[in-house]
């Protein structure tokens, strides 16, 4: 059987709704994705618990369900989850009560002081509406085998500030924990983003050639098994296939993460969502929509998001040992006493619930939250996107860092390096702006990415660049022009050598180029058949590459670069970073090598592309940067806005601050807790410095969060 869950904020979510289902009779093999919703499980037929049954648990949890039983089930789910995605936080049910319980909570406040003797009415108003559903599914957890959840203690804990006369702390309660479950379901639905973002970049359409060559727009998703397609410049390629006519260059970034377009002819492979950039192809198709180069990446991001293991926030996990235990001692206190010793029941009575007062989680809940709402917010504003109190609690556990190449250690724009002439058997060597000129001239009629680089390199250099003629090209392999008279062309090593005699000296040249990680393009005189001259190119570092590996290696976190790009190019770059490096991969093989690594160490991945994104959700941390595509963001766990590699080491070092000022504001909020415990029982001291102990606590957890405001970031101090 299978479900779609609505409403799960965070990790331990899964684990609640998993532990009920487990202790149904019948009920078996139970998985639940958290990045998916996606619930499955078995149901055996002779079993005593019924559809209903399972449907009305997971409801009674707090969540919702839907079943996926066929396309038709699925589509109306699809569509109202879809309403529900797009609705503002404001809108949710968690956005409106606290927005609810905030208004009633200014109200009451008001209230008390113009009136004071009605100003209580209004604090128990609002916790009435606040705990409310709090209580309901704190209620159904116990039933089903979870007695001491956060909900429980929450809930505890607001309701005994009310018996004590204290609504005005009870409502504080509730306030504070329904703005952290509001802040968790829009960084769960954040999450969620990734697999939205993915499932948009399948091609809707295909161009279907019949048996007569005639074409026809059909849908991606019918195409099947050896039907040929045709691909115009400028389109996505709709299917994995094989070329059967046309020459091309392919941009394969989206896939591979090369950084420049590749030649592609006939019986070449190609996948589904490349790009083709200049000449026109006929393809047929050797995987269904269902299989093809995108759909796999998805499904390679969905199962990356559900093998992370649940991570239960700090509180959660702690409350199962805080919550019975403080309620078995107020308990005690409230019973042994008068029974045993003859005391007074109400003395006994007031002690107990004052020292419910005192275990009131609201220093407790906010210790953590503070200090990660400060150095969320010290990360905003030095331009690094967290999503959430979990990520930045692992980042300053990664013990390595892997690396896309293309655009994330390197700007990802191919840049001119090199301009260098020839001498020929009839002339001298061309000059550097006259060689140039004559590159941009021919290049001006191309649409091709280094093409354009070329030209931007000369127009930036305030070269002449002369007019072409009679330009044509020859896809993926080099464009002609005549200029001044001259039938010229451009092309790759390649293809130039089929054309023209290259000398030893030339040749070596143009190794030495390419050895370096340089695309080289060479000038020629088709009439001469000479070579005139060179430009090479490259997709430079980024500026700060080199120092943030430098101040990584401080932090004794070490750097691996991941690229799909060809080995020449990885390793020249590598080499200036002293970075180690693994070159050709593929999305899949990026997945094998971090899974090879995460065996013994927690990994951060960073990359931009499409391609990066089974990696970036398979890390324990993914890491986009701020200038890639909308699929690495959304994928990603965290999002470097400003695009600096250095980033990576002051978001470490941000996280390792945040955990020793957590760690702090725990010893700090439990600490006062437990001394007041203790003199609350013996009597010394009664409700107000209970109240002030909270207060207190409460006060010096927030403002040693505060002191993450005045992180500076490694690279400034």
């Amino acid at each position: 059987m299978q479900y779609h869950i609505e409403g799960m904020d965070c990790a331990s979510c899964v684990g609640k709704i998993e532990r009920a289902l487990i202790r149904m009779p019948g009920v078996s093999g139970v998985q639940l994705n958290f990045a998916t919703q996606k619930l499955e499980l078995i149901l055996a037929s002779d079993a005593a618990t019924d559809v209903k049954d399972i449907e009305k648990t997971i409801k009674c949890l707090g969540f919702g369900i839907s079943a996926l039983n066929g396309q038709q089930e699925k589509s109306s789910t699809d569509e109202s989850q879809s309403a529900i995605e797009n609705q503002r936080w404001w809108q949710t049910i968690k956005g409106k009560q606290v927005i609810g319980t905030g208004l009633l909570m200014s109200a009451a406040y008001m209230l008390s002081l113009i009136f004071p003797e009605y100003g209580a009415w209004g604090f128990i108003a609002a916790v009435a509406i606040g705990v409310l559903p709090f209580a309901r599914k704190a209620f159904a957890l116990a039933l089903v085998g979870s007695p001491f959840s956060i909900e429980m203690l929450m809930s505890v804990a607001a309701i005994g500030a009310l018996i004590i006369g204290e609504a005005e702390e009870a409502a504080a309660v509730v306030f504070l924990f329904s703005v952290g479950e509001l802040l968790e379901s829009i960084a769960a639905d954040r999450a969620r983003a990734g697999i939205r973002a993915l499932s948009s970049l399948v091609p809707k359409t295909a161009i279907l050639l019949d048996a007569q060559g005639k074409q026809r727009q059909v849908a991606a998703t019918s195409l099947q098994v050896n039907d040929q397609v045709l691909v115009r410049p400028g389109d996505r390629v709709s299917a994995d296939g094989v070329i059967i006519q046309g020459i091309s260059s392919l941009d394969e970034s989206p896939v591979t993460g090369e950084s420049i377009p590749v030649a592609k002819t006939t019986g070449a492979e190609v996948f589904a969502g490349s790009i083709n950039v200049d000449g026109v192809l006929q393809i047929r198709v050797e995987k269904t929509a269902a299989d093809n180069t995108i759909a796999r990446i998805i499904e390679l991001v969905e199962q990356a998001q559900a093998s992370k293991a649940p991570t239960a926030r700090f509180i959660e996990t702690f409350s199962h040992y805080y919550t019975p235990i403080v309620m078995a001692i107020a308990a005690l206190v409230i019973i042994i006493p008068p029974l045993l010793m003859g005391a007074e029941w109400g003395i006994w009575l007031y002690r107990g619930l004052a020292l419910l007062l005192i275990a009131c989680p609201c220093a407790l809940v906010l210790s953590t939250p503070a200090a990660i709402a400060s150095g969320l917010a010290v990360g905003t504003r030095h331009g690094l996107l967290i999503k959430g109190g979990n990520v930045m609690e692992l980042v300053g556990q990664v013990s390595t860092v892997a690396f896309d190449k293309t655009g994330t250690l390197t700007e990802g724009k191919p840049r001119v390096t090199d301009v260098i002439g020839f001498k020929t058997a009839h002339t001298a060597a061309e000059g550097h702006d006259k060689l140039l000129s004559l590159f941009a001239s021919i290049d001006s009629v191309s649409s091709h990415p280094l093409a354009r680089a070329i030209v931007d390199h000369a127009k930036a250099a305030k070269v002449v660049i002369p007019d072409a003629s009679n330009a044509f090209a020859t896809a993926g392999k080099a464009v002609h022009a005549t200029v001044a008279g001259r039938s010229l062309a451009i092309g790759s090593p390649v293809y130039v050598a089929e054309k023209v005699m290259l000398p030893a000296e030339q040749q070596i040249q143009i190794e030495m180029l390419q050895n370096d990680g340089k695309t080289v393009s060479i000038l020629f005189d088709e009439h001469t058949r000479e070579a005139l001259g060179l430009v090479a190119l490259r997709d430079e570092l980024r500026e700060d590459a080199q120092q943030a590996i430098a101040q990584l290696n401080k932090m004794n976190v070490r750097s691996v670069m991941l690229t799909g790009d060809n080995s020449r190019t990885a390793k020249a770059l590598a080499s200036q970073l002293d970075i180690e490096w693994q070159a050709e991969l593929l999305p899949e093989d990026k997945l094998r090598l971090l899974s090879e690594m995460q065996s013994n160490s927690k990994i951060a991945m960073i990359g931009d592309g499409i391609n990066d994104a089974p990696a970036l959700a398979a890390a324990d941390i993914g890491i986009a940067m701020g200038s890639g595509t909308d699929v690495a963001i959304e994928t990603a766990d965290i999002a470097l806005l400003k695009s600096r590699v250095m980033d990576v080491a002051n978001l470490i070092a941000l996280s390792r601050a945040t955990m020793r000022n957590i760690h702090q504001n725990v010893i700090f909020a439990l600490g006062l807790k437990g001394i007041f415990l203790i003199t609350t029982v013996l009597g010394v001291t009664g409700l107000w410095i209970a109240v002030l102990a909270d207060t207190g606590a409460t006060v010096l957890v927030t403002l040693n969060a505060l002191r993450l405001l005045r992180f500076k970031g490694v690279s400034s101090r």
